[in-house]
């Protein structure tokens, strides 16, 4: 039993720095969170950072109620982040055939499982949060940028690429119309498509 509990502190010590390894022992892209005056660069800090969300469709199998799914997404290579959440999505699930009726969509990633919001609750308004709004999209599969999604998937999500075939994944992304960035106090930060398009983030990468 003695040996028991000298071993099991580094038991945890071990799970913990695994942890921080990310999704199969991959590069993680570490950032220093934005001012937030830098709306922008707060927006993109979140996207980039983040390998998941909720992803809100219009359901017609709902009579038109909102769906919302929990998708693993990219936005891009590490280092090259885009600021376009890339999905692998197949029709056999709810949120592609909502796509495929109905294009409107929302996406919502947070800075809590980040790690980076301490003790506060989620809703908090310093624990910065995000909405994306637009159009899911299905990504022509023979195109360039499907080839693009799919590096920038399974970069982040390298179990993507067993899953079945015969599940027919494919890429969709969402093409932003609007966004809400919640990063303070105050109320939603005014932000634009385009300059969110073209923050550029002073990022650090750090392999582990």
């Amino acid at each position: 039993m003695g040996i028991f509990l000298r071993v099991l502190p580094l038991f945890y010590a071990i799970q913990f720095a695994s942890s921080l390894m990310g999704v199969h022992g991959r590069s993680l892209l570490i950032t220093t969170k934005p001012d937030p005056d830098a709306a922008a660069a707060t927006a993109r800090w979140l996207v980039s950072q983040n390998s998941w969300g909720v992803l809100n469709t219009i359901s017609s199998e709902l009579g038109g109620a909102p769906f919302g799914n929990v998708v693993s997404f990219s936005d891009g290579l590490p280092e090259k982040g885009s600021g376009i959440p890339y999905f692998y999505l197949t029709t056999l699930d709810p949120t592609a055939r909502n796509a495929l009726k109905d294009e409107r969509a929302s996406f919502t990633v947070s800075e809590y499982p980040l790690g980076t919001c301490g003790n506060i609750d989620p809703e908090n308004p310093t624990c910065a949060k995000i909405t994306l709004i637009g159009k899911l999209k299905l990504v022509d599969k023979k195109s360039e940028e499907a080839k693009f999604a799919r590096s920038a998937l399974f970069s982040k999500h390298s179990e993507m690429k067993g899953w079945p075939k015969d599940h027919d994944f494919e890429a969709y992304k969402l093409e932003i119309e609007s966004i809400f960035l919640i990063d303070w106090f105050g109320g939603p930060k005014p932000l634009t498509v385009a300059e969110y398009l073209h923050s550029k983030l002073n990022s650090i990468s750090v392999s582990r």
